[in-house]
């Protein structure tokens, strides 16, 4: 197994002489940045696949990217994110690790007998662990739903913009197990033609019933996200009606003795009540007993 942890266009350049590998398979070895797929060059089969790992302080979805070329006899490994599955430093590991019986569980060379059905059976354990990689984020996700959940119902006002960027995060997971599981399917449509062990088939199956519930959780996830968002903007269009009732209310309120005022201050020559010796203190009195009489209309209507 050849191991590029952070592979550089001199790394790339030198396996691709040594493979003699197509002009367009160097393209993509260059190139970052992709979604998963497979691709056949000849006798050289090449994918494309992505790791991830939640950060729960940021509430994001960190992926790492690999690039894995298997000819008969031989893998290569490109980390092209510089990271393992695990998330780690993936120049913590070296060429040693790959060698020494009692450092290889990490490197997923441990198992001998899995390994003597082939190299296919390197690219199976890398898939394995990365399928498996999903469920821990997918959990993160589910907790950081159930969070959101709550807020929503506390009125925060902030929790809005949470429920998009978890959004765009599960968008993200969503679209990777995807395209991992169009991989998957099309490994399976070559175990014929390409004469994959039993064995071997088996495990790669249970690869994909793992990846067939990831993809069922995340479409989930997804659903439910949407269903929080939808009764958020119901709360948020309640809360905003209830306002809008109490600034109408003391609208009207404000109203009556505005009117009362406007109605004593026409200038007109009869008006018995300007002559009044207790014009003033009556129309003080009808604009508060008016107010309190729509005060107390609103508040039993429950406006107020």
């Amino acid at each position: 197994m050849h191991f590029y942890p952070t592979p550089t266009p001199g790394n790339v350049a030198e396996l691709a002489d040594a493979w003699d590998l197509h002009p367009l398979l160097r393209e993509d070895l260059l190139a970052g940045n992709q979604r998963p797929k497979l691709e056949r060059y000849g006798d050289v089969l090449f994918l494309v696949v992505r790791s991830a790992r939640y950060d729960d302080t940021r509430e994001e979805v960190d992926f790492a990217e690999f690039h894995i070329l298997l000819r008969p006899h031989a893998v290569a490994l490109l980390c092209k994110s510089g990271k393992w599955i695990d998330g780690s430093d993936g120049t913590t590991i070296s060429q040693e690790d790959l060698a020494d019986p009692e450092r290889r569980e990490r490197t997923l060379l441990a198992d001998e007998h899995l390994l003597s059905l082939g190299p296919e059976a390197v690219v199976y354990r890398l898939l394995d662990a990365i399928v498996d990689g999903y469920t821990p984020v997918l959990h993160g996700l589910a907790i950081d739903k159930e969070q959101i959940e709550r807020q929503v119902f506390s009125g925060d006002a902030a929790v809005a913009e949470r429920i998009y960027r978890l959004s765009q995060e599960i968008i993200d997971v969503q679209h990777t197990v995807a395209s991992m599981t169009e991989v998957l399917q099309a490994l399976r449509g070559g175990f014929g033609k390409y004469a994959i062990p039993d064995e071997l088939q088996t495990y790669l199956q249970d690869v994909c019933d793992h990846l067939a519930r990831a993809s069922t959780h995340t479409a989930e996830l997804r659903d439910a996200l949407a269903q929080i968002l939808n009764v958020n903007a119901t709360l948020v269009a309640q809360r905003q009606n209830e306002d809008m009732k109490k600034i109408s209310g003391w609208a009207a309120i404000l109203f009556a003795p505005t009117l009362i005022g406007a109605i004593y201050g026409m200038n007109f020559d009869v008006m018995p009540e300007l002559h009044w010796a207790f014009g003033y203190p009556f129309a003080i009195a009808l604009m508060v007993g008016f107010a309190t009489l729509l005060f107390v209309i609103f508040k039993r209507s429950k406006w107020m």
